[in-house]
């Protein structure tokens, strides 16, 4: 919906996928979006890769669930992140496991774990950490997070609003371990009854966004204004493209599959849609089972929905979670529109065809992070940023970044670092920006970012850190 992929799951589903999440012991991370998400997530290129990433896309608006009907694969419910904690609390309490709540006042923090341990007996409150109230990039996260480790907690309740807590998560959730982490918003304060809850009715109704409105209007009134003008012209778009010309849908819906040891090849039929995604389900489902690479081929393909392009995100996601590799060949106009549409194009790797997918794959052409070369936008010597600078690899950037600083030290010569071939960036990646820039300052030389592209320079605007790294 609007480029963010929801799973379609009720709040009982949930409730058991967190558990066996707790169970397995590994890190992930959840995110409760409504309507406000999907707006700042089309204009927040960070923001939209977390969500495309998440372990789980909760829908937290009854206004979500009418506009999936609308295009055609409706959500179950609302699942939202108010109502899911307490859940939580209550099966925390039940089988053992430990929150952390980080975020809000620590008044109202201390205030909701006095509640919490009161009305769920036996819980086990692994901690609370109300940091003080900084922008993002400047919040000390070594000692938040050394907090948070020590505390050893099962679940992690981040309330700082989005999408600074999401962003947060996103930092750090793979290095904490916590099996579970979660943005809750406002639910710290719902917990401590600093903010009351709208009537049951209103919840159930969709209509608890006028509740929090005549609650703070000064604050609430320019936004849901703004989102609801935004949403609806956006749904009504996608509906329009994606759905409206479904009729006539009696083309064969298969998928070719060609395989060698180390690829997969897939080559659906005409359309891509909601009913193609059911009958050929299990070859979807083994499309990265037993190969690294996964190429898929929509040269055919005529007509793609939200389910169609939903798909897409799903088997990109499982790739990256398992380190493969997903490259969508010969795209046809009708899908490069429609992943246009949902500003998703930049989230796939492409190719004109078969061989040249096979060429990306090659070992000698994946990218280094790093390396040296010249500049045409810069007369200084250049490093070459490349790919993806972010959390799980950012501390690699900083290191062979470091090692250049201090060559160029020594000769007392300045440096540039080119981001032509940078891909994205998360906040992780403008830490080390922002650590290089210092560091280089520290050693007595000019360090100068040039030549970001249109993903980078998003985050950089939204940082407000453009005018201090990028040179002009």
């Amino acid at each position: 919906m609007l480029g963010v992929p929801f799973d379609n799951v009720t709040t009982a589903e949930t409730i058991c996928l967190i558990e066996e999440m707790i169970r397995s012991g590994r890190p992930h991370y959840l995110a409760t979006a409504n309507v406000d998400f999907l707006v700042q997530a089309s204009r927040d290129v960070e923001l939209r890769r977390i969500l495309l990433d998440a372990h789980l896309v909760l829908c937290d608006g009854t206004p979500l669930v009418w506009a999936s009907k609308i295009l055609g694969n409706p959500l179950p419910e609302r699942v939202a992140g108010s109502d899911l904690i307490p859940i939580l609390l209550q099966v925390a309490a039940e089988r053992g496991f430990r929150p952390f709540f980080l975020g809000a006042t620590p008044e109202v923090a201390a205030r909701a774990v006095k509640l919490v341990s009161e009305h769920y007996p036996g819980i086990q409150i692994a901690g609370h950490y109300s940091p003080p109230f900084n922008k993002l990039i400047e919040m000390d996260h070594e000692a938040i997070t050394q907090r948070i480790r020590e505390a050893k907690p099962d679940m992690l309740f981040v309330g700082f609003g989005c999408p600074k807590q999401e962003k947060w998560i996103a930092m750090h959730y793979q290095s904490l371990g916590v099996p579970v982490s979660v943005g809750v918003g406002a639910t710290i304060d719902f917990l401590a009854g600093h903010v009351r809850r709208a009537p049951r009715w209103m919840q159930k109704s969709g209509t608890e966004w006028i509740f929090r409105l005549l609650q703070e209007p000064g604050r609430l009134l320019k936004r849901y204004s703004t989102d609801l003008r935004y949403f609806s012209v956006a749904i009504v778009k996608q509906w329009w493209k994606l759905r409206y010309r479904q009729q006539s849908s009696e083309a064969p819906r298969t998928v070719e599959v060609q395989e060698t040891k180390s690829w997969k090849l897939l080559s659906p039929s005409t359309r891509l849609d909601a009913q193609t995604v059911q009958q050929t389900s299990r070859i979807w489902e083994e499309a990265l089972l037993r190969h690294q690479f996964c190429f898929i081929d929509l040269s055919r393909v005529e007509f793609i929905d939200s389910t169609g392009i939903g798909l897409l995100v799903k088997v990109q996601k499982q790739a990256r979670k398992h380190h493969r590799h997903l490259v969508l060949i010969n795209a046809s106009e009708t899908v490069i529109r429609s992943l246009e549409l949902m500003k998703l194009r930049d989230f796939f790797l492409h190719a004109p065809d078969l061989s040249t997918a096979q060429h990306l794959m090659e070992p000698a052409n994946q990218m280094k992070p790093v390396i040296l070369g010249n500049s045409p936008h810069a007369v200084l010597p250049a490093l070459f940023w490349q790919g993806e600078c972010v959390a799980a690899n950012a501390h690699e950037f900083w290191e062979l970044t470091r090692s250049q600083i201090m060559a160029r030290s020594e000769m007392g010569a300045d440096l540039a670092i080119d981001l032509t071939n940078l891909k994205f960036i998360d906040s992780s990646g403008l830490s080390v920006m922002l650590r290089a820039r210092k560091f280089a300052q520290a050693q007595g030389i000019q360090l100068v970012f040039a030549a970001p592209g249109e993903l980078v320079l998003n985050v950089l605007k939204l940082a407000q850190l453009e005018e201090y790294l990028v040179k002009k």
